[in-house]
């Protein structure tokens, strides 16, 4: 009996792991560049009462292995690595990117990180950051920089390509943005700010122009939005919800059933 009090802990944990998982996804609906997480399950290991035998001619036919399952647990997180909805905002340093890739930002530091969220900005030196971390955006010949003294308006094209034009009319280019892919990208790991690191998981990253090989294209104006399903999410909710119900009534039931083990054992 104390197997299924053992199983409707560990369903109990896992689906509050369950819950932890849907609750920041809703949390981060609104969160731009931001990639859904999807929590995954896989039961215990298993006690094997008996092994089971196969039939012989002329005898007893075969029998099954009996097992008794001991639980689940959290078997894993996957990052859902789809395209989010693009949204034009008419912000000229608004950066949405459509297909594969990613912005590739340099902190304080010096240490390399990734981003899909593209709402950049040009900080009092003219260099193009994120506004929230002041992490530099990189392009081709490095830190992008654009000194908007000179120039009455820019343009970044959808390879990149980031073109001036001063009073006179006179086109400069400035830099070329790049992007980082991976062999695996749902093996990134998130480090806040809708930022990611590489990892062993993920491989090295591979850094283009957009537009070439299968680097995606940008668009300037435009961010993308966060890839969270709130329909799927609510019916997870209630998959959570009612799971963790159903395994507390079986810690309940098995504790019921003990208590009267108990008592007739103890008659005399």
């Amino acid at each position: 009996m104390l197997r299924s009090l053992d199983s409707g802990v560990s369903g109990m944990t896992t689906q509050m792991s369950f819950m932890d998982n849907l609750s920041n996804n809703i949390a981060n609906v609104s969160t731009t560049g931001y990639k859904a997480t999807r929590a995954r399950f896989a039961d215990l290991i298993y006690q094997t009462m008996t092994t089971g035998s196969s039939g012989t001619s002329g005898g007893p036919g075969g029998t099954n292995p009996i097992q008794m399952g001991l639980g689940v647990r959290l078997a894993g997180t996957d990052n859902l690595m789809t395209q989010g909805a693009i949204t034009e905002t008419g912000n000229p340093f608004d950066l949405a990117i459509e297909g594969n890739g990613f912005f590739i930002v340099k902190d304080a530091a010096g240490a390399t990180h990734y981003t899909r969220n593209g709402a950049f900005a040009l900080d009092s030196a003219g260099n193009l950051v994120d506004p929230s971390t002041g992490d530099l955006v990189q392009g081709a010949g490095g830190n992008i920089n654009i000194d908007m003294t000179k120039y009455v308006s820019v343009s970044i094209g959808p390879d990149g390509t980031i073109n001036a034009v001063d009073n006179t009319g006179t086109v400069t280019k400035i830099d070329q943005l790049q992007l980082a892919t991976f062999p695996n990208e749902a093996g990134l790991i998130r480090i806040g700010d809708t930022m990611w690191d590489a990892s062993p998981a993920s491989g090295a990253a591979t850094t283009g122009n957009p537009q070439s090989k299968n680097f995606g294209t940008i668009r300037q104006g435009a961010l993308e939005e966060s890839n969270v399903n709130l329909a799927q999410e609510f019916a997870n909710m209630v998959k959570a919800e009612r799971g963790f119900e159903a395994n507390a009534k079986v810690i309940t039931t098995s504790d019921a059933i003990l208590s009267t083990l108990v008592n007739i054992k103890a008659q005399p």
